[in-house]
């Protein structure tokens, strides 16, 4: 891609190479926290080398097909090996690399823009910028893999690396994400789906001996979690095995989804064993509830509009009188019904009944406000139940 843009582009860009550069480590210094530290010393040295080998290396690659890449090649392996040697992860090498990448365009688009060229070729020069740091990331991992592999137990903490690096910021990291799983001998799929996992206080050990080599895991992160290119088939074992544990699997998607996919795979642990009996929970089994799930603020404004004529009740009489609210929305049923839905006698919900009348009046009538008040009503029992299973305020 680079070959593509004229020649006269990179020799205009090469007197602004150390602006670049600059921009970069400041940007990386201020937003990747691994690498706020003063610049002495050895770390100093290969963060601002490799900022500007980069920058120069990129201008240099402009318009010119033939130009060599060992001398690149050997540096950013050099590079992968030291940051593993150094005990960092992946995360914030990948973050420092994005991070920089805007920077660097961001200090260089006005130059470009100044240099009257068309904006096809501002466009194709944006892109090629994050398709350079795309290849410079994933030949840093081929040098951190060569660390790993003289390390004890390199293949588990490879595949790790290689989850981590999917579920942060796939989206641009194709080849990073190839090169990392052809060094953890894992084939990467078109689509998969993300296992959100939560154990129970006093829960024996993740039974992962029952799981096929191919579904990735991190069993020791703070929220522990899976991906498995196949849910249906890698996850059967599991049925009957998660003593003390719940599992909440998202729809399968494509790779590039799984941070979202995993987002949501999490809104599902939130469910109560009322939305979701049983310790696995499949998230397609609940798309309309985890919709609600999704904004917390969005819930509450809904609630704000929906059901506004609570706003004169006690917290208690609001309860009450939404429980109640409820169970009619979704039954359309009589007195008797409710009240064995709910636990009352019937005379109770005829009482409730009547209020409710006099608080909504005619927007009981309406579907469109019968839908706001349900999604409203729901979105709130789903956060109260979740905010008993966490010990929140009003237990």
């Amino acid at each position: 891609m680079l070959a593509t843009l004229p020649r006269s582009l990179g020799e205009e860009l090469r007197p602004y190479t150390g602006h670049a550069a600059a921009a970069m480590i400041n940007e990386v210094q201020r937003s990747v926290t691994a690498y706020a530290r003063p610049l002495r010393g050895v770390f100093g040295r290969v963060l601002v080398v490799s900022c500007e080998r980069a920058v120069r290396h990129y201008v240099d690659c402009i318009g010119d097909p033939v130009v060599p890449h060992d001398r690149w090649i050997d540096f950013y392996r050099l590079r992968g090996r030291s940051e593993f040697t150094e005990g960092r992860g992946l995360e914030p090498l990948h973050d420092s690399a994005t991070i920089g990448a805007r920077a660097a365009w961001r200090a260089m688009r006005p130059i470009v823009r100044g240099l009257g060229v068309g904006p096809d070729i501002i466009a194709l020069a944006a892109e090629s910028v994050f398709v350079y740091v795309d290849e410079l990331f994933a030949t840093t991992i081929e040098g951190y893999q060569e660390a790993e592999a003289k390390a004890a137990g390199a293949a588990p903490l490879r595949r790790r690396r290689l989850l981590e690096l999917i579920t942060q910021a796939p989206e641009g990291s194709a080849s990073s994400i190839a090169s990392l799983a052809n060094g953890a001998g894992w084939r990467v799929p078109r689509t998969a789906a993300m296992v959100a996992l939560q154990r129970a206080p006093g829960a024996g050990e993740f039974p992962a001996h029952l799981l096929d080599d191919d579904v990735l895991r991190d069993l020791d992160a703070a929220e522990p979690y899976l991906l498995t290119a196949d849910p249906d088939t890698d996850l059967a074992p599991l049925n009957g095995a998660l003593d003390g544990w719940r599992a909440a699997i998202s729809p399968v998607v494509p790779l590039a989804d799984a941070p979202a996919a995993l987002r949501t795979a999490r809104r599902a642990l939130l469910l109560t064993s009322e939305d979701a009996p049983g310790p696995i929970i499949w998230c397609r089994d609940h798309l309309a509830t985890l919709w609600l799930l999704a904004e917390d603020f969005l819930g509450a404004e809904l609630a704000k509009q929906s059901l506004d004529p609570f706003t004169s009740l006690s917290e208690k009489q609001q309860e009450r009188l939404g429980e109640t609210l409820l169970a009619w929305l979704e039954t359309r049923g009589g007195a008797p019904e409710i009240a064995q839905r709910l636990g009352v006698h019937p005379q109770t919900v005829r009482n409730r009944l009547r209020q409710l009348e006099e608080l909504f009046g005619d927007r009981l009538k309406d579907a469109d406000d019968r839908l706001g008040m349900q999604l409203a009503l729901r979105a709130q029992r789903l956060m109260r139940a979740h905010r008993r299973d966490e010990g929140g305020p009003g237990n």
